[in-house]
């Protein structure tokens, strides 16, 4: 068409256009054509661009303002002409509802799989991963008897605190599952609280299979929306929950026992404390 420069941006290569990602090569392109030096934006569909409204319609604005046509695989498009502004308007928008539909049917099937008893990511120490994603115990007699008596311990002393102090008193050190094998390769480290307390609350433990634990809510930050810190939730909210799913260190009622246990253990002010209070508006 006469143009007599091409500028490739490809710096957006493996980021999602949903608008959640920071993407400086459409940045790069918006500026461009805010500064008037484009003649034309070429892209293989709409899709490439952006797949959320906000960004494309934001781009179709300034295209319309600066005389800076849109081609894709179709045709040649002129923002500033109200049919082809609406042939732009319906690509973005079936481009972002193709993205929600994907993943929509990604995430029904991934969690039926779940409801079936698979379990699709790394399993805690104590457990291996089966080739057909089942979770049962791991072979290692030693590992078993470790885990299963940091939960005698606890029964024995009450405390997720005393547990971890008595096994470093007496130097015991605790498996550790290493990212990426399926739970086969096995650390033994001297136990942290934290430690202790995620194999306490840890309902895998009890036999049960457990996803949607934990929700990440959406804020607005610089004009886009982000994903905030992810937090737990209440077990009436746990989007799957499946009972004797495999088998466990303990039962499922002395996992909720053990719950309640760590929750009288607590630092907060509760009259059925077992403890002391150590915060609270009044004492006396």
């Amino acid at each position: 068409m006469g143009f007599a420069q091409v500028v490739i941006i490809d710096e957006d290569l493996g980021r999602s256009g949903t608008g959640l990602q920071e993407r400086p090569g459409f940045g790069q392109l918006l500026a461009a054509v805010c500064e008037g030096k484009v003649g034309a934006v070429v892209a293989l569909e709409a899709s490439r661009l952006a797949r959320n409204n906000r960004d494309w319609h934001h781009l179709i604005d300034l295209c319309a303002l600066t005389d800076t046509l849109l081609i894709d695989d179709d045709g040649i498009y002129d923002p500033r002409q109200l049919n082809d502004r609406l042939v732009l308007g319906m690509k973005g928008s079936i481009a972002e509802y193709e993205l929600a539909l994907m993943r929509q049917r990604a995430r029904y099937a991934f969690e039926a799989k779940i409801r079936r008893g698979h379990v699709m990511w790394e399993v805690p120490v104590g457990f291996v991963r089966t080739t057909d994603d089942r979770i049962e115990k791991i072979a290692d007699r030693q590992v078993q008897h470790a885990v299963a008596g940091v939960f005698g311990k606890f029964r024995a002393l009450g405390s997720a605190r005393q547990t971890m102090l008595w096994y470093r008193d007496e130097q015991l050190p605790l498996p550790e599952v290493q990212p990426g094998t399926a739970g086969r390769d096995i650390l033994w480290r001297l136990p942290s609280s934290h430690r202790i307390n995620q194999m306490l609350t840890n309902p895998y433990y009890a036999g049960a299979l457990v996803y949607g634990r934990t929700e990440a809510k959406t804020v607005i930050e610089d004009g886009r929306a982000r994903q905030s810190t992810r937090r737990k939730k209440p077990r009436e909210r746990w989007r799957i929950l499946l009972l004797d799913n495999h088998p466990g260190y303990i039962s499922w009622e002395q996992f909720q026992e053990n719950l309640r246990i760590l929750e009288a253990n607590g630092h907060g002010y509760n009259v059925a404390r077992a403890s002391p209070p150590r915060e609270g508006a009044a004492l006396l």
